[in-house]
């Protein structure tokens, strides 16, 4: 059984736009630099060598996983703003503190704490998703339980 993978349509070109980078001029770059080491001679102590086939490594690593990622990736298309969903902004409030912050929630392969995208499965998306504003959700953290308050939905 194949594992879904949720993303929005952003997260999905974001991902088609990196597999094209890497096919394209990545992995060009990373077959000249091997050429290019292996010229300097003696393979079994050329640090330029083993350099370029751990970066060959790791960039036909990762164009293995998107090409995974892409075959089992279900688009987001978030139509409702009447509950919290994959694909939905949500502005919440702490009610303990009332201190706000507004999530974006996305698929746990384009999650970025920094650009307030978090996975839906995080404690927060899965203590929201389905809540309508107004409601309250208990969020389960290491630190224990705190609840929040969805001010809007988007």
């Amino acid at each position: 059984m194949q594992e879904e993978i949720y993303v929005t349509a952003q997260g999905l070109e974001d991902m088609q736009k990196e597999l094209e980078y890497l096919k394209m001029e990545k992995r060009p770059a990373v077959i000249e630099a091997l050429k290019e080491a292996r010229a300097l001679g003696d393979l079994s102590e050329n640090a330029e060598y083993d350099a370029a086939r751990n970066e060959q490594a790791e960039t036909e690593s990762r164009i293995k996983t998107l090409e995974v990622m892409l075959e089992k990736a279900i688009v987001i298309e978030n139509k409702s703003t009447d509950k919290v969903s994959i694909g939905s902004t949500v502005e919440i409030e702490y009610v303990e503190d009332g201190d706000t912050d507004t999530y974006h929630i996305v698929g746990s392969q384009e999650a970025d704490p920094f650009a307030n995208k978090i996975s839906n499965e995080s404690p927060i998306a899965k203590a929201i998703i389905n809540l309508k504003v107004g409601e309250i959700g208990k969020v389960e953290s290491p630190n224990g339980q705190y609840d929040v308050k969805i001010l809007n939905i988007n």
